[in-house]
């Protein structure tokens, strides 16, 4: 690729940005846009409608750059939780990391490469006609002493970055123990989730758990709450939800609140009103039809092998969780309990035998859209080459040779189209985690951010580095000695590619995230058809999206900052914006659903590892074709002491984000014995885990107030009713003290 046809890619680019930055900086002070700018503010009621015009809303202003700047991270943690400190910080180590490669590349590499004369030397006089070749390490001569300065700088940023990971898993695992001890009593702390429940003849589910919980944890066992199988139900309930959104949509449309029409628009309305009597009457029957379905439900017949188990105190749960429950390792076997918010309940209806046949439908379909994703790349492949396009298309021979049109395709056009492509992936693979047999939603979203990580250096990096057929890219790995020399002829020939996909993928990613391009596209759509009581959608930020973004523009850091360090600014920038328009995003947009305490951290500090170890090897490479093979034997030290390093990373800070020590729960349950609200916790603790398909619906006007009294209830509720006078009785779950 040639200069131009970077400064092309960097023209449209820096032009898109700022013009995001512009629309976003004058719509966001617009009323009617709050919806799609400051969700967050209006639901919390940090922001009202502004009643009156005003001249300032038209102007840009950079006001929330400093809004953004300012806020500490205490702030941010008392506001969007411990999750969004730690991405906001794998930020900050990003920055952190290549501010120091980016002093050694740009003042020291940088011009040992341009100072060499291996391909030719740089014609300043034409500077826009050079290759980015020419900038790289494979200009620099064989054998030559500068050699050195490139091999002293791989020591010294594996030295920083590893320092930074050290600094930052014990800071996180610190930070994540004093979240825990701050907290309040959560459901899930108290609480496993145990499956595989053996039920004898002529008993229930929640016999046998109130039976075996009862004799060998009688002084800890609080209560339980069975699983039942509500995807049918679920459907009603989604169906009864979306037919009362169009009633509310007729009822509050424009037309119906005129007074005094006639003709026509009089005849419309009696057709609309007409329209909402029938949505009404079967919005009714629906609600009978899912109050018949949760009595159905509520029979044992209905109930899944499988409970939410909660105990007196914290420390009790984790004994129940690590121990093995039975001499039989199928029977009882226990899981961590997400919060009850974070319950991905459809897939507890399904059988053992349904998810392990998901898990390798999962395992298939990741190799398959791992091969059919080549096919982009290929084409991307076949546009940065203009040769090879005027050999398959003779007709755009005359096209080509025009030097803007040229310098699209190969400049802006190849990364623009793998952008496109890669928007599918996090939905895609976000679908496939949500059907491979997890139970809680943060998991789903750990397990997809896995896959995005992965599917990305594979596909995006190695399949762009190897350009050729899937068997060639697998041969490659199967002859493992062969790795270095390979990656160090095909890395850096790929070294333009990656710097326009920087700026393309990094640059107008966070312009558009900013932005929020579609959030604002849909909105302007939705406003002609929503009526004014449509609810407020506040979004959760997706983390499978951007954290694999993040560590992909890390491993390409890390990699080319010694091959070709002209990458470098261009990755600073994006870091600089990532870490402005995030904040903004959480104060203004984004709220935390579920909570992990940073548990995909230690993912973060895999990727990095595996990044420095690629580093490592492309070094070995790199040194034995330029001919100075004492520094590549000089490198061989250093990916064996990173590996060693990270296994003591395994074991010292690893188990803190697996669990919490039997020091920190005994310490937490004695601070929270001194708290007066723990009877009022415990008591809600009880039906913390009943599935909200079985909660009572009223949708339709005019219905019983028996019709929403709740489906299940625990003894105890049931007791208490009963000293009201007005209980039942008929509660099914064991709540013992």
């Amino acid at each position: 690729m040639l200069v131009s046809a970077l400064l092309t890619s960097l023209g449209i680019n820096s032009g898109l940005c700022i013009l995001f930055f512009t629309l976003y900086s004058v719509l966001r002070k617009q009323p009617i846009n709050y919806d799609v700018y400051i969700p967050r503010l209006v639901a919390e009621g940090k922001q009202n409608q502004a009643s009156h015009f005003r001249l300032e809303r038209l102007l840009p202003s950079p006001g929330w750059v400093r809004r953004a700047w300012i806020l500490s991270e205490d702030e941010l943690l008392a506001s969007s939780g411990l999750d969004a400190v730690v991405f906001q910080r794998l930020i900050t180590f990003s920055l952190r990391v290549f501010a120091l490669a980016g002093v050694i590349g740009i003042f020291v590499l940088l011009p040992l490469n341009c100072l060499g004369d291996q391909l030719e030397d740089v014609d300043f006089a034409n500077f826009s006609n050079n290759s980015l070749d020419v900038f790289t390490i494979s200009n620099v001569k064989n054998g030559s002493k500068w050699l050195w300065f490139h091999f002293a700088s791989v020591y010294a940023v594996t030295i920083w970055t590893c320092y930074l990971l050290y600094y930052e898993y014990n800071y996180i695992s610190a930070k994540r123990i004093e979240c825990f001890y701050s907290s309040k009593p959560q459901p899930h702390q108290f609480t496993i989730l145990v499956r595989g429940i053996p039920v004898s003849q002529g008993s229930s589910v929640s016999d046998s758990v109130d039976k075996f919980f009862s004799e060998y944890y009688p002084s800890t066992y609080l209560s339980h709450m069975v699983v039942r199988r509500t995807n049918k139900l679920r459907g009603l309930i989604g169906e009864s939800k979306k037919l009362y959104k169009r009633i509310t949509h007729l009822q509050s449309d424009p037309n119906q609140q005129r007074a005094g029409c006639c003709g026509c628009l009089g005849l419309f309305r009696r057709h609309r009103a007409d329209l909402v009597d029938q949505c009404e009457k079967k919005l009714g029957d629906l609600e009978e039809n899912v109050r018949m379905q949760q009595s159905e439900v509520s029979s044992s017949e209905e109930e899944t092998r499988a409970a939410f188990v909660s105990f007196k105190s914290q420390y009790a749960a984790a004994t129940v969780f690590h121990l093995q429950q039975s001499v039989n390792p199928t029977e009882w076997v226990t899981e961590r309990a997400p919060e009850p918010n974070d319950v991905y309940w459809p897939f507890f209806s399904s059988s053992f035998m349904k998810r392990w046949i998901y898990k390798i439908v999962v395992i298939v379909a990741c190799i398959l859209l791992t091969i059919l994703f080549l096919i982009p790349v290929v084409i991307v492949q076949g546009l940065t080459n203009l040769n090879q396009l005027e050999v398959l298309f003779p007709f755009l021979t005359s096209i080509l040779k025009i030097t803007f049109v040229s310098s699209v395709i190969t400049g802006y056009l190849p990364s623009l189209i793998l952008q496109l492509f890669l928007k599918s992936v996090p939905p895609i693979m976000e679908f496939l985690s949500s059907i491979q047999g997890y139970i809680a939603h943060s998991e789903i979203i750990k397990s997809a951010c896995n896959k995005v990580i992965w599917f990305t250096i594979w596909n995006v990096f190695f399949a762009t580095v190897f350009s050729g057929t899937v068997l060639y890219q697998v041969s490659i790995f199967l002859d493992p000695k062969s790795i270095p020399a390979r990656l160090a002829v095909a890395v850096p020939a790929q070294a333009s590619f990656f710097i326009a996909y920087v700026v393309t993928s990094g640059w107008t990613s966070a312009a558009t995230e900013l932005f929020r391009v579609i959030p604002f596209i849909c909105s302007l759509l939705r406003r002609p058809c929503a009526g004014n009581t449509e609810e407020l959608e506040i979004p959760t930020i997706p983390y499978h999206r951007d954290i694999p973004r993040i560590l992909f523009f890390g491993l390409l850091g890390t990699t080319y900052f010694f091959l070709a360090p002209l990458i470098l600014p261009f990755l600073l920038i994006y870091f600089c914006l990532a870490f402005i328009i995030f904040r903004n995003q959480f104060i203004n947009v984004y709220r935390s659903n579920n909570e992990t305490g940073g548990r995909f951290w230690p993912n973060v500090h895999n990727s990095m590892i595996f990044s420095l170890v690629l580093m490592h090897a492309i070094a070995v490479g790199i040194f034995t074709l330029k001919k100075l093979s004492m520094a590549s034997t000089l490198i061989f030290p250093l990916p064996v002491l990173t590996l060693l390093f990270n296994e003591y990373c395994r074991k010292r800070f690893l188990p803190i984000f697996s669990s919490y020590s039997a020091e920190s729960l005994i310490k937490k349950d004695r601070q929270d014995e001194n708290d007066p609200s723990m009877p009022e916790f415990f008591s809600k603790l009880v039906s913390a885990y009943q599935d909200p398909a079985l909660m009572p619906i009223q949708y339709s006007s005019g219905r019983d107030d028996t019709r929403t009294t709740p489906l299940l209830s625990t003894e105890a509720e049931a007791e208490a009713e009963a000293e009201d006078g007005d209980g039942d009785g008929d509660g099914e779950e064991a709540h013992r003290f």
